[in-house]
């Protein structure tokens, strides 16, 4: 699975940049949404087939919280190191990490808000973010569990990651996975501009 995503991903940058012009550019985002709508359907009705999942979840409410919780704590301590190690205000450090891997928000806000040099260096941190997990998640839950594949995904655990949660981890993850992407991209819009004003 890992070898095929890596290789889709090379093969779709060669053929962006050799073969595909920008007139298409359009239809490939159509394209997109619509292969992306797609698989959420499927990873639906997975978890619609695994009708014990909902009774199940009661079990592990306290998971539910501390998941995303984790997540936040995680990110944001990484970014001030980051931020620490390449001299960057804490501020912004906090700023650009709280967008816990939404790429397209968390980099206009902060193009918005500082300009688009720190709106770039955001959108790039989430877009590796979001490679780094494609590629990490079949590791993370073979060598470690599956509640910690949700944590390099973030905030794409709801939509962009959650098919590859589903393939390598169980339906109760893929719940767990989906509820933490909502909170995430719900507090997206209040941390990043919060922690730039500090």
């Amino acid at each position: 699975m890992t070898l095929s995503i890596i290789f889709s991903v090379l093969t779709g940058i060669l053929g962006g940049y050799f073969f595909i012009t920008e007139s298409l550019t359009p239809y490939i985002d159509i394209l997109i949404d619509s292969a992306l709508y797609f698989l959420m359907l499927c990873v639906g009705i997975d978890i619609g087939l695994n009708k014990h999942i909902f009774k199940d979840l009661k079990k592990h409410s306290l998971i539910i919280l501390v998941v995303p919780t984790s997540i936040i704590v995680g990110s944001l301590l990484g970014g001030l190191l980051t931020g620490y190690i390449f001299d960057m205000p804490k501020n912004l450090s906090l700023a650009i990490s709280s967008g816990f891997g939404w790429y397209s928000l968390s980099g206009i806000i902060l193009t918005q808000l500082d300009g688009a040099e720190i709106g770039t260096i955001a959108f790039l941190t989430n877009v590796f973010r979001e490679l780094i997990t494609v590629i990490s998640i079949p590791f993370i839950a073979k060598y470690l569990n599956d509640y910690t594949t949700i944590a390099p995904a973030g905030a794409t655990s709801m939509d962009s990651t959650l098919p590859i949660i589903s393939k390598h981890t169980n339906p109760e993850t893929v719940v767990i996975a989906f509820i933490n992407g909502i909170l995430l991209m719900g507090l997206v819009p209040i941390l990043v501009p919060f922690f730039y004003s500090l």
